[in-house]
């Protein structure tokens, strides 16, 4: 057989050929590739790779935005104070950051008192380094050099290595020792604060003249708030976290999502926490630089303004004139048990709050109570009788106009439930001026489905309790007012629904509400009967560099939460009562407010019941009193509201009441008009 020869010269030129193919090809996919990168995409992967290799840091929060009252007088703002930093350098060793402890600690006066065996440990870890090195066993020194110890971990095994006996350091050494804790604690990138307040002039003379020399110590200047009206009104202003606090241990998580630093100033409390984002300052911009210095490439700019619909004038005046009148008070017959007072004065065509105050007397000293305003409910007795009587309207159980026996009601197998006195007989307006708990009972049994007859067996026979709860609750009473505060309760609200408590309710003697509840109440009244938000806050400015308030940003706009569903015929005879109250001859309000502001409110009176030995258990009767109200009647510019808890106590020993809630709301009204015509 005849073979063919093979042409290997042929076979070999192929494959060259085809390698040449593949390599022009992938090298003209190179070119593509390239050309794409580089022409086409060239700002896309410019931005990318300045994004990754441009770091920049926040730090240097600027301060927090000014507050200010309704007339722009300033209640809170910002002071210069030095304080005293460490910018650690991030090629300097522990060992040198020891030494420079050690030499700055002399010329500081730093609190050390918080001082612990784990940052001694630290301290002499680095200071004794090689010598407590040499305490580790074989064993551990080989887990080390196999990486099976990390470096972390053998310094943990070396501190354990460190005796009892060794942690008793001289004063000298403590401080040097919290020192460069200080030195070290949080972000490696941020400035440490080594002291944040009292700064004596030694001090800054030492660090001033030396900072070059010190290793990144440096002085800077931070700020505090100041208040030019001293403690008026600073409760609900609220606080914030100082320089050295930062954000607390609880509110850590929330913040850092926001992106916060742990070593940020936040608002602790009511409005600083409440308005945050409003009042926070941002920070300077830094681009970081080699061997960590830093470049400003964007300064901080201080928080935005608010001003507050406070009156501050007029809160101090109130603030004055609660203090005299629990003190007052105190000294009077039967006032064991009372120690504070409220007051609330609102615009109720807006939501406004113009002074909002609380005061309470402890072991002979006036504190300020304002924020219980918020979260101390009370039995608030017959202001209630407005809400219930427009239930009546409502059902049918009572016609306008309609007249009532006011005796003693007598229900089987309970005691007779009466009015302050026999009232006789009596129309609707004369029983709200004259606060007739009988008219209440008898429209309130018929709301239940049933009518009043001596000795009866009384049975609701629908959902009159929820028919008065969502009537009450459609006025503020038992829900959130929704003011602009973080925190409020809504009071005390009972399940049990036994028939005769609903006897209670109707006259204010079962469930419970706060002060700010009463003034949301009252407000909805004026107004004819749209429950409007309140709140502090009224507008938003501009930050400026300047003492000048900047450009207004937004205005806060009332907010309508419901409108009270009733005819208007009724709720125009709730308010005719309202007005007897206060300007009829009879009405037990008369005199609350000056006549010639033609004003309508509602007084109150309840029994209350404390545990006196906080045992858990109800031992003793008290009286509670307040007053609700508006004026002028027919184009209501005000509300106000005061209550007193626990103002009297029963003493058969003395007959006497406490005015004091009379008293406190005779001269509010008259101070507020003083001012305000």
């Amino acid at each position: 057989m005849k073979k063919h020869k093979y042409n290997y010269n042929k076979v070999i030129n192929r494959r060259i050929n085809i390698y040449l193919f593949i390599v022009y090809f992938v090298f003209v996919i190179l070119v593509i590739r390239l050309f794409w990168l580089m022409v086409i995409e060239k700002n896309y992967y410019s931005k990318k790779l300045k994004e990754v290799s441009d770091v920049v840091i926040e730090k240097d929060q600027a301060p927090r935005g000014r507050i200010f009252d309704r007339n722009y007088n300033i209640i809170v703002d910002n002071k210069a104070v030095k304080m005293i930093v460490y910018s650690k350098d991030s090629n300097i060793k522990s060992r040198d950051e020891v030494k420079v402890a050690e030499k700055v600690s002399k010329y500081i006066d730093i609190d050390y008192s918080k001082i612990n065996d784990e940052i001694i440990k630290n301290y002499l870890l680095v200071k004794n380094y090689d010598k407590l090195r040499k305490r580790i066993s074989e064993k551990e020194n080989k887990k080390f050099k196999e990486k099976r110890y990390s470096s972390d971990k053998i310094n943990q095994v070396i501190k354990s290595k460190i005796k009892d006996n060794e942690l008793d350091i001289s004063l000298e050494e403590k401080k040097s020792a919290y020192l460069y804790y200080l030195m070290n604690k949080g972000y490696s990138y941020d400035d440490k604060i080594i002291k944040s307040k009292d700064v004596t002039d030694s001090e800054y003379t030492y660090f001033k003249e030396n900072e070059d020399k010190l290793n990144g110590f440096k002085i800077k200047t931070t700020w505090e708030r100041v208040y030019p009206y001293g403690d008026t009104f600073k409760s609900i202003l609220g606080s914030v976290s100082d320089s050295n606090q930062g954000i607390p241990l609880e509110l850590k998580d929330k913040y850092l999502k926001k992106g916060y630093s742990l070593n940020d100033r936040v608002g602790l409390s009511y409005l600083e926490k409440q308005y945050e984002d409003v009042l926070k300052g941002t920070k300077n911009k830094y681009k970081k630089l080699n061997r960590g210095n830093l470049k400003l490439i964007e300064k901080g700019k201080r928080g935005k303004d608010i001003v507050l619909s406070i009156d501050i004038n007029l809160q101090k005046e109130i603030e004055n004139i609660l203090s005299e009148e629990v003190v007052k008070a105190k000294s009077e017959p039967n006032t064991k048990y009372y120690n504070h007072s409220f007051v609330v004065i609102e615009n109720p065509n807006n939501g406004e709050i113009l002074a909002m105050s609380g005061k309470k007397i402890e072991n002979g000293n006036i504190v300020d109570y304002t924020p219980a305003l918020l979260t101390s409910p009370m039995t608030p007795g017959s202001v209630v009788k407005a809400a219930s009587m427009l239930v009546g309207y409502n059902e049918g159980a009572i016609k306008i106009g309609e007249y009532m026996n006011d005796s003693c009601i007598k229900i089987a197998s309970t005691p007779k439930k009466c009015s302050w006195r026999n009232l006789g007989r009596i129309n609707d307006i004369d029983a709200l001026a004259l606060s007739s708990n009988v008219y209440q009972f008898k429209t309130a049994i018929r709301v239940a489905g049933s009518s009043y007859n001596e000795n009866m067996g009384f049975k609701i026979r629908n959902n009159a309790f929820t028919t008065y709860r969502n009537m009450y609750h459609s006025f503020g009473l038992g829900v959130k007012t929704e003011i602009d505060l973080p925190i409020e309760s809504t009071g005390y609200t009972s399940k049990n629904e036994t028939p005769g408590l609903l006897l209670d309710f109707v006259m204010g003697q079962f469930e419970t509400y706060t002060p700010i509840q009463l003034s949301q109440y009252i407000s909805t009244v004026a107004n004819d009967g749209k429950r409007l938000q309140p709140h502090l806050l009224k507008e938003v400015h501009e930050s400026t560099s300047s003492s000048e308030i900047g450009k207004l940003e937004s205005e806060f706009e009332p907010k309508v939460l419901n409108t009270v569903k009733s005819e208007e015929k009724y709720f125009k005879r709730v308010k005719e009562g309202l007005h007897a109250v206060t300007m009829s001859s009879h009405g037990l309000g008369r005199g609350y407010i000056e006549s010639i502001h033609d004003p309508s409110g509602k007084t109150g009176t309840s029994q209350s019941f404390l545990d006196t030995d906080n045992d858990g258990v109800i031992d003793t009767e008290t009286i509670s009193t307040a007053f609700i109200g508006y004026a002028p009647t027919n184009n209501p510019m005000v509300t106000f509201t005061v209550t007193s808890p626990d103002s009297s106590h029963p003493n058969s020993s003395i007959n006497y009441n406490s005015l004091v809630n009379l008293h406190i709301t005779k001269r509010v009204s008259k101070k507020y008009y003083e001012l305000y015509e």
